[in-house]
């Protein structure tokens, strides 16, 4: 099994920063690719930007230009760093890890971004 633990929400102000960090741990898995969702009240899971094993990067036209997704696959590291935030970016993030080769995906558990307009 893998765990995934992410950390750095919180509460900021409109056009203020925040950033995410996600660990993996437990069994070796090779990993394809690591990324973020989040889900605000009421609506769907929302993919955010995901990184894969070849280092290239997705995010989501909401985000393009504002938010930068990092990390270390080999390490298992991935962050989020979120820019010029708005109220609508309020939700709950997740770390996703897809298993390389397999449909296996694992999911944290959350953190809340809550932005103040």
């Amino acid at each position: 099994q893998v765990q995934l633990v992410e950390s750095g929400g919180g509460l900021v102000q409109a056009g203020g920063s925040l950033r995410l960090s996600c660990a993996a741990s437990g069994s070796p898995v090779t990993i394809g690719a690591m990324g973020w969702y989040r889900q605000a009240p009421g609506k769907q899971r929302e993919p955010v930007a995901s990184i894969s094993l070849s280092g290239s990067t997705n995010y989501a036209d909401s985000v393009k230009g504002r938010f930068t997704i990092s990390g270390d696959i080999i390490k298992r590291i991935v962050n989020l760093q979120m820019n010029s935030l708005k109220p609508e970016d309020t939700a709950v993030y997740y770390c996703k890890l897809d298993r390389y080769g397999t449909r296996d995906t694992y999911w944290g558990q959350g953190t809340q971004v809550t932005v103040s307009s």
